[in-house]
């Protein structure tokens, strides 16, 4: 809680405000880790939620989870932000990683405005599409039609790259698992005291130091 309380203070307080989530981020190493936490920070806000479920005709496609697609639900609430997760229209700043705070949810299209990016402040409206992964790993194709759009109070710690915050958590139940992760959070921060660290060991107890994976290979030829 004290590090929600950090990165988002006074949140009820600030959800008019459509830029309040423009420059903060919970930053996580793993989509689990990043689910958790946006799972938690829906329940503190207030109003209705709606939920967006796609069915399909075979049980098991509704659990997968895949890169670059969103989950067969979604369930939103006006003034979360959000983060899409497809180049819809670069030119009016709909690109992959673009952050919004929704306005309206409708059935067919979802209203938000865009808070990152030359085109920050711009009101747009993203349709419900054909989603189809781009997971190399699965041993089938499937298409899944839904929002491109996936929570954003916390997002994967590579999801965050070419972004600049000036109050970023660091959620660390896991320690990091690939070489520069821990690297890629301390340089989204525009300031020291704008970081702050939350690390777990295996038995969920808050401890002071964690793992920073480096690859020796990649300084080889350096």
């Amino acid at each position: 809680m004290s590090l929600i309380d950090f990165v988002y203070p006074d949140l009820n307080d600030n959800l008019g405000d459509p830029l309040f989530f423009q420059e903060r981020g919970i930053l996580a190493p793993t989509l689990d880790s990043v689910e958790h936490v946006n799972k938690y920070m829906m329940s503190l806000i207030p109003g209705e939620e709606k939920e967006y479920l796609k069915w399909f005709t075979a049980e098991f496609l509704n659990g997968i989870k895949s890169s670059g697609i969103p989950n067969r639900w979604l369930k939103l609430r006006v003034r979360c932000p959000v983060m899409l997760m497809r180049n819809i229209d670069q030119t009016n700043g709909l690109s992959n990683g673009t952050r919004l705070t929704v306005t309206h949810l409708g059935k067919s299209t979802i209203a938000a405005t865009i808070i990152t990016g030359k085109r920050a402040g711009t009101r747009v409206f993203i349709p419900k599409m054909n989603l189809i992964p781009s997971d190399l790993g699965l041993p089938f194709k499937f298409r899944r039609k839904q929002f491109p759009l996936t929570l954003c109070f916390a997002m994967t710690i590579n999801k965050s790259q070419g972004q600049s915050l000036s109050r970023v958590g660091d959620y660390l139940p896991k320690p990091v698992f690939t070489h520069g992760q821990l690297y890629v959070v301390v340089n989204r921060v525009t300031s020291r005291k704008g970081l702050k660290l939350l690390i777990l060991d295996k038995y969920n107890n808050v401890c002071k130091e964690t793992t920073n994976v480096v690859y020796c290979e990649v300084f080889q030829k350096v």
